[in-house]
């Protein structure tokens, strides 16, 4: 089997795991690849407690909007320490369904584990459709 070359990485632009970038990257580097840089996202939710009243539909552009400014923040220095390596972003809504979907896509699906618990990766892991890796931080 050759070395893939499409790559994901799933991307908390919010707060976002180097180590699964540092991977991410390299492994893109090692197997010739581009990098898909996946921030999945949600919008807030009135039952979260501190948005009291539904988000406007005019509202979300808004928010993607933020979210994609966040996404491009975080592959900058990604992209001037890898500028050989190709990196398309995307920014999608419904975060571990959003990865799911990605993952019939791609060849690698890289992603970040904050805590020893698995959280939300749990879904990707059970669900995803390609080979994954899981990076501690």
């Amino acid at each position: 089997m050759s070395a893939p070359t499409r790559l994901h990485w799933g991307v908390d632009a919010r707060d976002p795991a180097d180590v699964a970038g540092c991977f991410a990257f390299e492994a893109a580097r090692r197997r010739s690849a581009r990098v898909r840089a996946v921030h999945a996202w949600e919008l807030p939710c009135p039952a979260d407690g501190w948005m009291p009243f539904a988000v406007p539909e005019a509202d979300r552009a808004t928010w993607e909007d933020e979210q994609v400014q966040m996404l491009s923040d975080v592959l900058r220095p990604w992209r001037e320490k890898y500028p050989q390596i190709p990196v398309l972003k995307d920014v999608l809504r419904f975060t571990a369904a959003a990865l799911v979907r990605e993952s019939m896509r791609t060849e690698l699906l890289v992603v970040g584990r904050r805590s020893p618990a698995l959280g939300p990766v749990v879904d990707v892991v059970r669900h995803g459709r390609c080979p994954f890796a899981v990076v501690p931080s």
